[in-house]
């Protein structure tokens, strides 16, 4: 058995993503690190949610080498990443209790404690059917489902997108309060830079499905003079 151990949770070497003759990536290499927030930046398109998709082993890459905690990915992976899509996979039939207690039946690792604390946080009714919810509660009702399982990956597709800034905020502070700092990794897609920007560790610039800027945040603010929305309007201008 392989005692490797490494202080990167995910590592990346000349992944590429072709889907006919669209390349959706063409060759990322990252090395990222154990018990970060680390931002996905970029405009649509730029490959952002198919970069999750691979990472949550829902899709494969066409080429390239794919590391998670120290290993080649296999089916026990999925069991150790929490993925939370941009698309809305919530039964509108059902009250928001049920469908985080029908979330739970798939995974071992539910915190019960923290779905009930998270709910109080997110200031969600449990006896509210879904389809009565607004889309900024909807979105909370989702990140609840992913930051109530105790997993080292967290991989969260436009938490917030669409939704009110108040949502938007409380999303936030939920998200940081719930970070276990050194034991887990999440990595978030957003265009609300202006909001995220004080959570992140480290931040990826995508563009046409590769790599334009990796760095930690403080070293891109540093050495572009500047916050990371701003950034992001020089890189993308």
């Amino acid at each position: 058995m392989s005692t490797e151990v490494t202080e990167n949770m995910i590592e990346l070497s000349g992944v590429q993503k072709r889907y006919l003759l669209k390349a959706a990536l063409t060759g990322i290499d990252l090395q990222i690190k154990k018990g970060s927030i680390v931002g996905l930046l970029g405009p649509n398109g730029s490959g952002k949610s198919t970069l999750l998709k691979i990472l949550a082993g829902l899709i494969h890459p066409t080429s390239g080498a794919i590391r998670i905690a120290g290993r080649a990915p296999d089916a026990s992976h999925k069991k150790q990443i929490a993925y939370l899509p941009e698309i809305d996979h919530l039964y509108g039939w059902m009250t928001v209790d049920e469908t985080l207690r029908f979330i739970a039946g798939f995974y071992d690792d539910w915190q019960a404690d923290k779905a009930a604390e998270l709910l109080m946080t997110m200031d969600l009714d449990g006896r509210q059917k879904v389809r009565n919810l607004s889309k900024g509660m909807r979105a909370r009702l989702k990140l609840i489902a992913a930051l109530s399982r105790n997993v080292p990956l967290v991989l969260l597709d436009e938490p917030f997108s669409g939704i009110d800034p108040s949502s938007r905020a409380k999303i936030i502070r939920s998200i940081v309060s719930e970070f276990q700092t050194g034991e887990q990794t999440i990595i978030l897609s957003t265009h609300s830079v202006s909001e995220s920007e004080p959570m992140f560790d480290e931040v990826i610039f995508l563009h046409h499905g590769s790599v334009k800027l990796f760095d930690t945040a403080d070293n891109l603010r540093s050495s572009y003079g500047c916050s990371l929305e701003n950034i992001w309007e020089k890189v993308y201008a």
